[in-house]
């Protein structure tokens, strides 16, 4: 058997691309091979020259962009000093993971894959191009291709006669070991883990600021279809600092009734407490656990049991069943031919983590407890556009969040994590203190004086622009132009009031979209059509910037079909032109988008 060593390294936004490298070291362990995972900004990059086989699993997000995790590797492999041999003796393959609803298809993966080529790196085998959109999921596309990545990763070196592969129903070692304690500790170590500000710096992920609540409106009429609220914390003292355009990332929790419900689930003791242990040498413990944790603490703050399982997690779930019809099932739902099945059961429905474990009673009673983190990832933190100004609003921190909350065929609605969680919070029944820290977002507004910005933010896509209007007016800037759009005057038009004021004062040009106030529907894009000497004027002749925030599926598009048009109609340019009048725009920062899904 070769001696290979092979590395996965992930740039993974929502946990997919991780769960994918995760599940490429089990399939290397299965065929004895040694393999490390890291994501790809906690690797030393510099260090890939010495790496003979790297397999990258990378997301693309928003349009076009690398997962935050993987930024800083982006930027040094695309420096433009690096030799075109630095990476002569490594056999690479990609491995991408997207959405083809999106313009920027796994744009991240292919530029990725082209990169290495010129830095000298072989490809084993062409990009994999996951899409979400298949209606069996990125794994359509992956399982076919991990066949033939195992063929050329041995080679010539098929397994020897005397080892065999590991069967799929063998469950592969846990990751850590959990040590109950007998009593519980003296020094409760899970009040230290987050006790304000950190005094290195401002507060991060590992330390974030437990900010109060101090309002929680909500700001959509009664009879709306969509509960959307406005939260205001206070951050007097927190060091965090923020200007226009920046996001807040907010960890959220999971409700005592689904905790409750997971710990009579599994047979767990919520009050217990334990260590964690590595079983192997180097890997580190999860960083935001505190030691010694509580099971009530890590179900309620950790373990995100409100999430829809991947394949992965039946796939171990199998492994760990001593029940037969239950095992017999997992492992029908985890096979590359139960896919349709899986997908109908738990990806369509949006089934959770809890609601699985509920389905298969046996099994979830038998899960040891060393296996919990391999089996549930951990609660993500959720990033929010920062919808105030420090300017306008002192040691105060304001988002806009609208409430996750739908049917599918299940009798449950479906109910997002973090929005729910802040919208079941009251201020006004006692202190309500929230996790949260600041970081940098996707756009940047112009430090120039006298520069006008338009932008475009339909729906909860204008909070970032609230922000950016706040500063731009307590700094003297008049050239604001807002594109609003929402369903009805009377009923999701936020901060109408405010807008009017600004209007008043010549501080802002505001123009909005009312879709459901007539029989034909308007949006922003038209709206963009209609006052199209406007945009073009600003745009060629006073240099604006032009922002856009809002839903990612098909609002962008339509607004960049928009801006061609208009660029055809009062610029006179050909089509070609205006589309790289758009490249143009968009290569120089005067174009920026904010998206999501």
């Amino acid at each position: 058997m070769p001696n290979t060593r092979l590395l996965v390294l992930f740039g993974s936004q929502t946990g997919t691309a991780q769960d994918v490298s995760e599940r490429l070291s089990r399939e290397a362990w299965r065929r004895e091979l040694g393999c490390r995972v890291q994501a790809l900004d906690s690797y030393p990059v510099v260090n890939l020259i010495n790496e003979p086989l790297v397999i990258f699993v990378c997301a693309t997000t928003g349009q076009g962009e690398p997962p935050d995790n993987m930024k800083n590797f982006w930027r040094f492999i695309f420096r433009r000093n690096l030799p075109s041999t630095s990476l002569c003796q490594m056999d690479f393959a990609v491995l991408g993971l997207g959405d083809s609803s999106y313009a920027k298809f796994n744009f991240v993966a292919k530029k990725l894959h082209r990169r290495l080529l010129q830095l000298g790196g072989s490809a084993l085998l062409p990009v994999c191009l996951g899409d979400d959109q298949h209606e069996l999921g990125p794994d359509a596309t992956i399982d076919p291709w991990l066949h033939d990545l195992w063929e050329k990763v041995l080679g010539p070196h098929p397994l020897p006669l005397d080892l065999s592969l590991t069967p799929p129903g063998v469950p592969w070692p846990s990751k850590f070991t959990l040590k109950f304690l007998q009593e519980v500790p003296s020094t409760c170590s899970e009040e230290l883990c987050v006790t304000g500000t950190d005094p290195q710096g401002p507060p991060s992920e590992l330390q974030p600021f437990l900010a109060p609540m101090v309002t929680n409106q909500r700001v959509t009429g009664p009879s709306h279809f969509q509960d959307v609220r406005l939260i205001e914390f206070d951050i007097t003292g927190s060091g965090v600092s923020f200007v226009a355009g920046d996001v807040v990332l907010i960890q959220p929790e999971n409700t005592a009734s689904h905790v409750q419900q997971f710990c009579q689930a599994l047979g767990l003791d919520a009050a217990q407490h334990f260590t964690l242990q590595p079983r192997e040498p180097g890997v580190p413990c999860p960083a935001r656990l505190p030691q010694p944790c509580s099971i009530q603490r890590l179900v309620s703050q950790y373990l995100d049991i409100a999430s829809v399982p991947r394949r992965s997690f039946f796939e171990l779930l199998a492994c760990l069943s001593c029940h037969e019809l239950e095992r017999e099932k997992l492992l029908e739902l985890s096979s590359a031919q139960g896919q349709e099945d899986l997908c109908e059961y738990c990806t369509r429905p949006r089934r959770t983590v809890l609601e699985v474990l509920c389905d298969f009673p046996h099994t979830a009673g038998a899960i040891p407890p060393d296996y919990l983190l391999d089996l549930i990832p951990l609660i993500r933190p959720r990033a929010f556009s920062i919808a105030s100004s420090l300017l306008a609003h002192p040691s105060r921190l304001q988002i806009l969040v609208a409430v996750v909350q739908y049917q599918t065929r299940l009798k449950e609605p479906r109910r997002g994590l973090c929005s729910n969680w802040l919208a079941s919070l009251d201020p006004g029944q006692g202190p309500v203190r929230v996790p949260l820290w600041v970081r940098s977002g996707g756009l940047t507004f112009p430090k120039t004086p006298d520069t006008p910005v338009i932008m475009v933010g339909p729906g909860t896509g204008v909070a970032p622009f609230r922000a950016a209007i706040q500063e731009r007016v307590a700094q003297g800037e008049t050239g604001n132009v807002l594109f609003f759009g929402c369903r009805q005057r009377d009923q999701d038009f936020y901060w109408e009031a405010e807008w009017t004021e600004l209007q008043t004062r010549g501080c802002l040009t505001l123009v909005t979209a009312f879709s459901r106030e007539q029989e034909q529907k308007v949006y922003v894009q038209h709206r963009l059509r209609e006052l199209g000497p406007l945009v073009w004027g600003l745009l060629d002749l006073r240099g604006a910037h032009f922002y856009l925030a809002g839903n990612a599926k098909y609002m962008p598009a339509d607004v960049s079909d928009a801006l061609t048009s208009i660029f055809q109609e009062e610029g006179g340019l050909s089509g070609p032109a205006a589309a790289a009048y758009l490249a143009r725009l968009q290569r120089t920062l005067r174009f920026q988008t904010e998206t999501w899904a």
